[in-house]
Order: structure tokens, then sequence, then C-alpha cells
């Protein structure tokens, strides 16, 4: 099989990081339509993610926030996003950059995507007001039951993983 110069992966993965970009502005301008709502996993450690102390020491690989009743500032970059989320009754506010995020899915209409994300070097980490943070208790907030990217080593978008079974 003939090499891939051109990376059509990449290309494939930054479009649909686009789709996410589009469907999250268009919520920050106009909020969420009808039964509509978002949970998307990112890897905590990734370049450009801003989270609490609190957050990274409980998350310190990945995470599933879910936008859907109560969230408050969402912004939207070219980059990224940042949104308010209250965790154990403590807002917080989250910078994800659209390169850290390794699911978007909206169970109202079973649609799902999910992305590779190129592997984190240990290294310091971007902490939103750290000062804050310390000897707060950690958020009581579970990621288990929330919809994961399967480890298939493959390049292809799945959306099996995120189907109601």
């Amino acid at each position: 099989m003939a090499q891939d110069h051109i990376r059509y992966d990449i290309l494939a993965q930054e479009a649909l990081r686009g789709v996410v970009r589009k469907v999250l502005s268009e919520v920050a301008r106009t909020g969420l339509p009808g039964d509509h709502h978002f949970f998307i996993s990112f890897v905590t450690q990734a370049p450009g993610v801003r989270l609490s102390q609190k957050l990274i020491s409980q998350y310190d690989k990945e995470m599933t926030i879910v936008l859907q009743n109560q969230y408050w500032d969402l912004k939207v970059s070219e980059t990224g996003f940042e949104v308010g989320l209250s965790f154990d009754g403590v807002n917080e506010t989250l910078l994800i950059p659209f390169s850290a995020i390794k699911g978007f899915f909206d169970p109202s209409v079973q649609f799902g995507l999910q992305f590779e994300v190129a592997e984190v070097q240990s290294g310091p980490r971007v902490v939103a007001d750290p000062d804050e943070a310390e000897g707060e208790e950690t958020a009581d907030m579970s990621d288990t039951d929330e919809p994961t990217a399967e480890e298939s080593g493959e390049k292809v978008v799945s959306l099996d993983s995120f189907r109601k079974k």
C-alpha cells in the first residue's frame, strides 16, 4: 500500500473538529435548541487545557463534561472553548482546546464523534486559580457511566461506543 503523504486521517480529524466548533459556536450564540445536549470527553493533560488543581487531581487523564441545563459563559474561539460548570457546588471555568477532545456525543439524536489525541508528554500543567483550589475537596463526579472512546488503534471514526445498548 502506498504511503499517505497527504495525511487524510489528520485532515478528516480536523474537519470533524470543525463540526464541534461550529455546533458549540451556534450554541454559544443562541443556546441549546430542543432536547440537544452534549457529552464532551477530553484529555486533561493535553496542551492548553486549563482546569483547577481540584479537577486535575481527580481527573488526571481524561474527563467528560455535560453541557445541558447548568452551564454558563460558553465562549468559542478558533482553537477551543471556555465554559463555566459547577462541580459539587463549586463553580469552575474550563478552557478546552479542540485538539484535546476525544469524544463528542449528543444523545438526543444519537450523534457522536471520536477523535485521536496526540500523546501527552509529562510536564507542567496549566491550572486555573491554583491558590483558590488548595484545600478544597475533590468534585464528587464520576465519569464511569459516560461514553468512552474504544481503543481499537484504527483511525476510523466509530459511533458504536456512543449508541445506547
